[in-house]
């Protein structure tokens, strides 16, 4: 994935700071991906709050955006860390108290191998276009025989893109919910908005992850359904009982932390 194209995405830094959309991923033909920035940018819902009860351990949450989930486990005493490549959704994220860093998850991170469970919330399973490249980098990441839990998409898709964030879009319907076997929504191309530099993304439904899974020797852990949204849990290979968890904050040289917690800093690398 290129992550300067992500961070420097303009539309997604004003909708994070606005704390509101519209927004969407757009993809070279014109269709678009609806993106949820409002429920981003809100508290955990009851749907995200069922997921944070699943995990075990330390918690890594890969894409946290503006750092709901980040934030609701920092409260509950639990060690955790967000990782995003949007130096504003980091900001957001610390202001809440969720502990954050900006980086790439394909880039060195603190407690690899260490992990006890790695989030890939809101379609983040998409991450660099690539599921099995990201599947193997999460197992790196987590504890022998951790626990991955990914929201899926709601359709039965498996598809690779180059996309865009766009924050408006020409006259005409949305869509989004069409049940296409795509990203969905309208045929409409963008006008008048402004979008960000491309990137590659994937859209994977649960029936295409399960299968990327098995391949990579990843154990099903679970799948379910709720609010719309759909999620399926993973075990990675080898479980171990020695693991040590990571601690539950980390710096960087240029962020400052606000300390949420007694718990001492993850050393960064």
């Amino acid at each position: 994935m290129s992550t300067a194209a992500w961070a420097a995405a303009d539309p997604y830094t004003i909708a994070l700071r606005a704390g509101r959309g519209p927004l969407f991923l757009r993809r070279a033909d014109g269709w678009l991906l609806p993106l949820e920035v409002e429920r981003w940018c809100a508290r955990a819902d009851l749907v995200d709050l069922d997921v944070l009860d699943r995990c075990e351990g330390a918690v890594l949450d890969v894409g946290c955006g503006p750092g709901r989930l980040v934030a609701e486990l920092a409260a509950r005493g639990r060690a955790v860390l967000g990782v995003d490549v949007s130096g504003t959704a980091v900001e957001r994220a610390l202001r809440l108290g969720g502990p954050a860093l900006r980086r790439s998850v394909f880039e060195p991170l603190p407690g690899e191998g260490r992990w006890n469970t790695v989030l890939l919330m809101d379609g983040n399973v998409g991450i660099g276009g690539d599921p099995p490249a990201l599947l193997d980098r999460v197992a790196e990441l987590l504890a022998p025989g951790g626990l991955l839990i990914a929201e899926t998409a709601p359709l039965d898709v498996d598809e690779r893109a180059e996309v865009q964030v766009v924050d408006a879009v020409a006259t005409g319907g949305f869509g989004g919910s069409d049940g296409s076997n795509g990203f969905g929504g309208s045929d409409q191309s963008d006008e008048s908005g402004g979008s960000g530099g491309g990137f590659p993304w994937a859209r994977v439904g649960s029936p295409a992850l399960l299968r990327y899974a098995r391949r990579a020797r990843w154990r099903a852990a679970g799948q379910w359904a709720a609010g719309g949204r759909r999620f399926v849990a993973l075990r990675s290979r080898s479980a171990s009982s020695t693991a040590e968890a990571p601690k539950s904050t980390a710096v960087i040289s240029s962020q400052r932390v606000r300390k949420p917690s007694g718990d001492s800093p993850v050393a960064d690398r």
